[in-house]
């Protein structure tokens, strides 16, 4: 499903605000991590920018589930549980955790999220 364009027009200008990324480097695709090099200093950067912007709240554990990540519940070697997947999936429902469930690293998460998944969680924070 292809995201809202206003939506991702907010979210693109804050990403290059925030990020001093080029415009053209912010693609539904691009993930914030790995493409954009988003650190976690960042993210609260463009949490409040997107806060802003939309006129929203974002709690830190919508966006960031370390409470999940670092629950030794929900790892086992460095690898998140069947179970702690499934909380992911349940916190998380605006992300696509395909890839990541193949290979469920606790250390790739942070490259997970796509500048489409924050569009998609602005647009249920926003509908």
């Amino acid at each position: 499903m292809p995201v809202n364009a206003e939506v991702f027009g907010k979210v693109k200008e804050a990403l290059v605000d925030a990020l001093g990324v080029d415009d053209d480097e912010v693609t539904e695709e691009a993930t914030m991590v790995g493409d954009l090099g988003a650190e976690s200093i960042d993210f609260l950067d463009i949490v409040f920018k997107l806060e802003k912007a939309f006129g929203i709240t974002i709690p830190r554990d919508e966006l960031f589930p370390d409470d999940i990540l670092t629950n030794t519940e929900y790892i086992n070697d460095g690898k998140v549980t069947a179970d702690g997947l499934e909380k992911l999936k349940a916190r998380m429902p605006f992300a696509d955790l395909t890839k990541f469930e193949a290979n469920p690293l606790v250390q790739d998460f942070g490259n997970l999220l796509t500048v489409k998944d924050l569009c998609k969680y602005v647009e249920t924070k926003t509908s």
